[in-house]
């Protein structure tokens, strides 16, 4: 438990200091940063899988062309959200980001509902329409929907969708996501290189090798994630989540200058007090679960 909830905190810390790090390559373009961090990812994920021979394993992952179109869908929806979400950050829009991030879960339980069936009780019902709430009041607000949370925010949501379709470990996952498009981000590198539009080689040299490193940046996360869910009950691990998109609204009203305003503090309270209700409502019903289980397994040992 208490090793789960360290691997817990390390990734979610990671993935809240994201922007921190996308912020030293303000210079480079969103398209060439995601390329590097493909290209990058992969190389240092088959490093893992070479040093630990799971070749095999890598293979077998994907037999059939359902399993790999499924991937395909994988990598295309994580690709995207990288993508929004360096875009985002180096555009000065780390607290709509934080929003995305803080709304992910909620709209993932809709696609629950709406995709595989499950049913909800009335409190996380009525915690669905708060954050609907929430999103409708900034909308009205500003006179915009905030596109780049709801875009992030369905874009992962439905990547936790496909991924537990494919129901693969995280590292073999990320094998398979990054090799669909990585050949597009190498020749997508070589040909800005080429034309003498690309600007990460341009970096200083401390700077291109924490480019470099984002190969490591991708996939430890993912691992320490992975080995958090394999310690930790849902309910832990959900409360545990929104340690990413606290720090990154921290840092964006901190560090970046970024301006809190009363509308973002009544939007951002709908969506924090839909995570209340969610949370409570949901550990109610795992709650109540608990005795009748406990019934069940008395009444059969009797």
């Amino acid at each position: 438990m208490k090793q789960g909830v360290l691997y817990g905190i390390i990734a979610y810390l990671a993935w809240g200091l994201l922007p921190v790090y996308w912020k030293l390559f303000q210079s480079v373009g969103a398209w060439e940063i995601l390329a590097h961090r493909i290209v990058w990812s992969l190389v240092f994920v088959l490093i893992i899988i070479i040093i630990t021979k799971r070749w095999t394993k890598l293979w077998a992952a994907a037999p059939g062309l359902k399993m790999k179109g499924a991937l395909l869908v994988c990598s295309l929806l994580i690709s995207a959200n990288w993508l929004l979400y360096i875009w985002a950050v180096n555009s000065n829009q780390v607290m709509e980001t934080s929003l995305g991030y803080y709304m992910n879960p909620l709209i993932s339980v809709l696609l629950g509902v709406v995709f595989l069936k499950e049913k909800l009780r009335m409190g996380q019902w009525v915690a669905l329409g708060m954050a609907a709430l929430g999103v409708l009041y900034i909308t009205v607000q500003y006179g915009q929907m905030p596109w780049i949370a709801l875009s992030l925010a369905l874009s992962f949501a439905f990547y936790g969708l496909a991924k537990k379709v494919v129901n693969l470990e995280a590292m073999i996952g990320l094998v398979w996501e990054t090799v669909f498009v990585a050949p597009i981000a190498l020749i997508y590198m070589i040909v800005i290189e080429a034309n003498g539009t690309g600007t990460a080689l341009n970096l200083e040299g401390w700077k291109l090798a924490m480019l470099m490193l984002a190969g490591v940046g991708t996939a430890m996360p993912l691992y320490w994630f992975a080995q958090a869910t394999k310690r930790l009950p849902l309910s832990t691990l959900g409360f545990i989540q929104y340690l990413s998109p606290t720090i990154q609204l921290l840092s964006a009203i901190f560090l970046f200058g970024e301006k809190f305003t009363m509308t973002h503090l009544v939007s951002f309270s709908l969506i924090w007090g839909a995570l209340v209700v969610f949370t409570i409502s949901s550990m109610r019903k795992k709650a109540v679960s608990v005795p009748m289980n406990s019934e069940v397994v008395i009444k059969k040992q009797a």
